[in-house]
């Protein structure tokens, strides 16, 4: 019997994929590994017989209750039947060790996932995550600034994370088929927060007021966000051209911009 894909549940088919994955983690044999969305144990299987401990979330009841079975003789690998999104990442790793993500996102919940990781990266337990995802996805967190996928997507995974887009596949690659191609990415959590300067929580906020409307300059922006004229003129870093868009600015210059408005605001 086929099972009927629910819960955005595509399963990886492709063996020479599933195994690029997993080397895309790097030496995992002194690691623990989380493994997100297994489904039917694809890449859990080669991750089983590499890593020191691995964690496998799997919503589906029915398939974590596979999963235990099939690893009922392996006491490294642990199967949480939970939801990524309400799971305690940090409550998983024992006090001083990081660990190593891999996963297939479901699409339909990819950034809320995105932004989880990111929030425990800044932690310091997260060091690395390949992760697959809808290829426009994958696009737009691995943009430069200037193109046209960059928005407060890239901004947010490149202020947290070292991105790198390592290989796409095709919709064959699964079962069932999606419609989409899907794009395997490493993300190497570097925070630059204390780099440049910014204090994360509020940084965030002004990022998401920097990009609130993509065709508006940032200025205009920044003023419907409640920053008037005088507070932006006094403030604007002369490496930033007076009509720039959000979209064409690299984090430097964006927080250059914010460190001068949080500087205003303190006084």
């Amino acid at each position: 019997m086929t099972r009927k894909p629910k819960l955005g549940q595509n399963f990886l088919i492709d063996d020479n994929a599933r195994h690029a994955i997993v080397e895309s983690l790097g030496p995992i044999a002194e690691r623990t590994v989380i493994e997100i969305g297994p489904g039917h144990g694809a890449i859990t299987t080669i991750l089983a017989a590499q890593c020191r401990r691995l964690i496998a979330i799997e919503l589906d009841r029915a398939l974590a209750a596979e999963l235990r079975f099939r690893f009922r003789e392996q006491p490294h690998v642990e199967i949480l039947e939970a939801d990524v999104l309400e799971a305690d990442l940090e409550s998983l790793i024992p006090p001083g060790e990081t660990t190593d993500v891999v996963g297939n996102l479901p699409y339909y919940i990819t950034s809320q996932i995105l932004l989880r990781l990111f929030a425990a990266g800044a932690k310091g337990i997260l060091s690395r995550a390949v992760i697959m995802m809808q290829r426009e996805v994958a696009d737009r967190l691995a943009a430069a600034p200037g193109v046209r996928d960059y928005g407060l997507l890239s901004a947010t995974a490149q202020m947290n994370a070292h991105v790198e887009t390592l290989f796409t596949l095709p919709p064959t690659a699964f079962s069932p088929p999606p419609d989409v191609y899907s794009t395997v990415l490493r993300l190497e959590f570097a925070p630059r927060f204390r780099e440049l300067g910014v204090d994360a929580a509020r940084f965030d906020v002004f990022l998401r007021a920097c990009f609130a409307q993509k065709r508006k300059t940032l200025a205009n922006n920044l003023r419907a966000a409640g920053y008037s004229p005088a507070e932006l003129h006094s403030c604007w870093p002369a490496e930033i051209p007076p009509l720039a868009r959000a979209e064409s600015l690299a984090l430097e210059p964006m927080a250059s911009l914010y460190r001068a408005l949080a500087l205003t605001a303190d006084r």
